[in-house]
């Protein structure tokens, strides 16, 4: 369970976090709050005396203190000290409040700026992350920590740690002016509240840990109903599955805001009770003072410094114990976002764009096994194959067989657990990943389109500023979607909608794959890319990226055989391993078997012998 000193080192550990620039500013803001303080002193201290006038003005007439200062202004007698002080009075009180309007400024300010600045950190790390990572945790964990957590630690850690320390200085300088009124009164109103509030942060830690444990979690929860329900909202509308969906949402959101109330409450209700004792405090102190000889005219200066301490102290005391208590209940949130902040970032960010590995002859795959954790089974095993640049491969198999898990060795997005993928008899390893991945293009059965113009999600990923319309043209061409894309009002100006919602599922895939032409690569993967076209087009599609070069290499995996049958080699895995390998020919007529020679491609001299037994492929 958190503590005190796991609160400090979850503080410790977001400033590391903080720019260099943002620590600068942080410095100059204290500097700001030391400034607030010394006016908060000036506007108490002048108090006593302006009170003492009107009170009693010859008492200060006859002060040594102010002889030099009644000998200055040409004052003559006690009467005319009123404005002066007066004057000086007032100028204190809009400093200090001109101070204080200054400081809430420059620390909300400079809070979510800093808290802008750690979203924005969280975002690029996600996105650096490996395939793997992402694949393994549900992205509404990531959305809500982006969103909802980054922002949880502005409100509740960032503003909260920043009005604590304000409030510490603020108090250190109330405490010395009060001293100098009368020490006793001061120390005894200043360990008294304080003590009050010690007592309730001790009574309220365990239940805003609890709290803190039930916000992280819920947030999270209701990001997840949300994407949920709206991502399916088609199968919703037509299963009516409305009300278990909203039951889901509110089951988090009311568990969610019962936890925020609950925090609300322990951080702003001392006050009440504590502002009742400070006026009895001051009831007493003015019985007391009054009873004294000359107890009237001594204790109303007095009694008005003190009032006005206090009217400053308690509301300072309140926001300093208010904001502790929003830390306490938004240190489990605050771990979160720490935890997606120390993701790392690879070597290669912020360098250059890394020279493309050199592809001139062929992939291979050697003695590749993968699996996704230790507990879970093997989904690639002792796999060989040898692909030749410029062909073009199939890949077939029943679902779960490792089809799609192998194009992603393939593509660099997952890395081997044994065994190597080689270009050119170079292992692709976490170094050079990315110099591969410049050659690659991917199109997947669900194409991902953003909610905007289709020259956008064709050159995908491209700045608008620098995308050729030229070639988005000849990419949609390719495609065979440019004869519909130019009948429509606004051409390639036009906006397709979320996730390309305005677009039927034939015409994404077209898009899907002008994106991957327009980024002219020359190994092209298709994973079941085809599917939601007509034979027709589907043919015209795979004649149009083959007549694009000799060079080109193109795998893809399919269900329906025929999408495949102008594939030089067509390979059949069964649980992870090579069941078959042969032409088109071949696997429908059931030719492959034990002993049989296939070439990959003609590009490759040596046959290749397939070992059923051993789901090896000996050259």
């Amino acid at each position: 369970m958190p503590t005190t000193h796991s609160i400090i080192s979850l503080l410790s550990r977001l400033w590391q976090h903080i720019s260099p620039r943002r620590r600068g500013q942080f410095g100059m803001l204290l500097i700001l709050m030391i400034c607030a303080s010394f006016a908060e002193i000036l506007s108490i201290g002048a108090v006593l005396p302006f009170l003492a006038v009107l009170t009693a003005p010859e008492r200060i007439f006859q002060l040594p203190a102010a002889q030099q200062f009644i000998r200055a202004a040409g004052i003559a007698n006690a009467s005319q000290l009123l404005l002066p002080l007066t004057i000086t009075f007032g100028i204190a009180a809009i400093i200090s409040g001109a101070m204080r309007l200054l400081l809430l400024w420059a620390s909300t300010r400079l809070s979510f700026a800093t808290g802008a600045d750690l979203s924005i950190s969280i975002y690029r790390r996600t996105l650096y992350q490996p395939y793997a990572i992402h694949i393994a945790r549900n992205s509404s964990t990531v959305i809500n920590g982006i969103s909802g957590k980054a922002n949880g630690v502005i409100t509740s850690i960032i503003v909260p740690s920043l009005t604590l320390i304000s409030s510490g200085i603020m108090l250190i300088a109330i405490l010395i002016a009060l001293l100098s009124l009368n020490p006793v009164i001061a120390l005894a109103a200043f360990g008294g509240f304080g003590l009050i509030y010690a007592g309730i942060i001790k009574l309220t830690k365990n239940q805003q840990l609890i709290n803190s444990k039930c916000i992280a979690r819920e947030s999270t929860q209701v990001i997840k109903s949300l994407q949920e329900g709206l991502g399916g909202i088609r199968d919703v509308l037509i299963d009516g599955s409305q009300a278990a969906y909203c039951q889901i949402y509110r089951n988090a959101d009311i568990l969610l805001r019962k936890a925020q109330g609950n925090n609300s409450f322990i951080g702003g209700s001392p006050r009440f009770g504590i502002e009742a004792l400070g006026m009895m405090l001051i009831a007493l102190l003015a019985y007391a003072l009054a009873r004294q000889p000359d107890g009237i005219a001594k204790a109303i200066p007095v009694l008005g410094a003190l009032a006005l301490g206090a009217q400053r102290l308690l509301p300072v005391l309140q926001g300093a114990y208010s904001s502790w208590s929003s830390i306490q209940g938004g240190q489990v949130s605050l771990h979160d976002t720490l935890e997606l902040l120390d993701q790392p970032l690879p070597n290669f960010v912020g360098e250059p764009p890394t020279k493309p590995l050199p592809f001139q002859q062929q992939i291979n795959l050697n003695h590749l096994s993968f699996r996704y954790a230790q507990q879970t089974p093997w989904v690639i095993k002792d796999l060989d194959l040898k692909i030749s640049k410029g062909s073009s491969i199939g890949f077939i198999g029943a679902t779960g067989s490792g089809k799609s898990t192998l194009l992603d060795i393939v593509m660099g997005l997952l890395t081997p657990t044994e065994g190597t993928l080689e270009i050119d008899n170079q292992p692709v390893t976490i170094s050079n990943h990315r110099a591969w991945q410049a050659h690659i293009a991917h199109v997947p059965q669900a194409i991902f389109l953003a909610d905007s113009t289709i020259e956008e999600n064709i050159a995908f990923g491209v700045p608008k500023s620098k995308i050729n319309p030229d070639r988005v043209k000849q990419a949609a061409r390719q495609a065979q979607i440019a004869d519909i894309i130019e009948t429509w009002p606004k051409k390639y100006q036009t906006y397709v909608g979320e996730r390309g919602i305005r677009l039927s599922g034939g015409q994404r895939q077209r898009i899907g794959i002008a994106r991957a032409l327009y980024k002219q690569a020359d190994v092209i993967i298709f994973d079941e890319a085809t599917s939601a076209l007509d034979n027709e087009t589907e043919e015209s599609v795979m004649q149009a990226i083959e007549s694009l070069s000799e060079d080109l290499t193109v795998l893809l995996i399919a269900h329906r055989l025929t999408t495949l049958k102008n594939c030089i080699q067509i390979v059949e895995l069964v649980n992870g391993e090579i069941k078959r390998i042969g032409s088109y020919e071949d696997i429908i007529s059931n030719k492959c078997e034990k002993g049989r020679f296939y070439t990959l491609s003609p590009l490759v001299s040596d046959n290749i012998i397939y070992l059923p037994e051993s789901g090896r492929l000996i050259t």
